[in-house]
């Protein structure tokens, strides 16, 4: 928490984490356009922010893109706001949407959290239907979570599990999981407020999922893990507007649920 007090008390970094609020997913260059700094003063600043974990990096082709964080300030105010403001606070923790205006091939959606476990545990919390079912909300997916398995969903009435459509891609236990998404399903309409034509197409898309685990950068932190949410049509997705909240809060529900076992 010191690192992320650190971090912050600079105006320079907090005016890069303010244009990462803004559009997240940006190269360095993108970043520097505009800013009364050099090249190197920008990407000497961001690593502060990397290393205070309130700028996550992935790699897009030559490219390195930055995303925001907001873990460690919701974890910030989570410790020092009344428990009146915590599903406030928990709200504006989301990622922002982000690419807006640009070409979506980039990771549309990328979140990262540490958690104090081993890469066994993590795994499990992935996969096994008991911890599922506990970030869930009681409706946990199943599979055998293998390359080429489905990924099935309860229904309401205890029948057959539903098939949406749902893949897995890749699978290295205590390393890596990645699956296709399902698609907008009819109770998303309602809830989005679209109309059938609007419905029609974006029912269309089929995003991915894909979560990486890896030790923390720093011995007592844990494991880190790493959510990308990517294959959105564009920035106005309603699938990427759900994803994004929906990520954050359950990822932080099976933050608790490991560290307690």
């Amino acid at each position: 928490m010191d690192e992320v007090f650190r971090a912050l008390a600079d105006a320079n970094r907090r005016r890069l984490l303010d244009r990462l609020n803004e559009r997240s997913g940006q190269s360095l260059r993108e970043l520097c356009a505009g800013l009364e700094m050099t090249r190197q003063a920008v990407s000497k600043h961001l690593a502060v922010l990397e290393g205070a974990s309130l700028v996550v990096t992935v790699r897009h082709g030559r490219e390195k893109l930055h995303y925001l964080n907001p873990v460690p300030l919701h974890e910030i105010a989570d410790r020092w706001v009344g428990q009146y403001e915590r599903s406030r606070m928990a709200a504006l923790s989301g990622l922002k949407r982000s690419l807006e205006g640009t070409a979506m091939s980039k990771p549309a959606y990328v979140y990262t959290i540490y958690i104090d476990t081993t890469a066994e545990k993590l795994w499990a919390g992935l996969t096994d239907p008991e911890f599922l079912k506990q970030y869930h909300g009681g409706w946990a997916p199943s599979s055998d979570w293998t390359v080429g398995s489905k990924v099935l969903w309860p229904v309401e009435d205890g029948g057959e599990p539903q098939d949406l459509g749902q893949v897995v891609t890749e699978a290295q236990p205590g390393k890596r999981l990645a699956y296709t998404w399902h698609t907008l399903q009819p109770m998303h309409q309602e809830m989005f407020g679209l109309s059938d034509a609007e419905f029609a197409e974006a029912a269309e898309e089929r995003s991915k999922v894909t979560f990486d685990i890896e030790p923390a950068e720093e011995p007592g932190l844990g494991m880190k893990l790493t959510i990308t949410h990517d294959g959105f049509t564009s920035a106005e997705s309603k699938m990427l507007e759900g994803v994004s909240g929906g990520w954050t809060m359950m990822m932080s529900q099976l933050k608790t649920i490991l560290e307690k076992a």
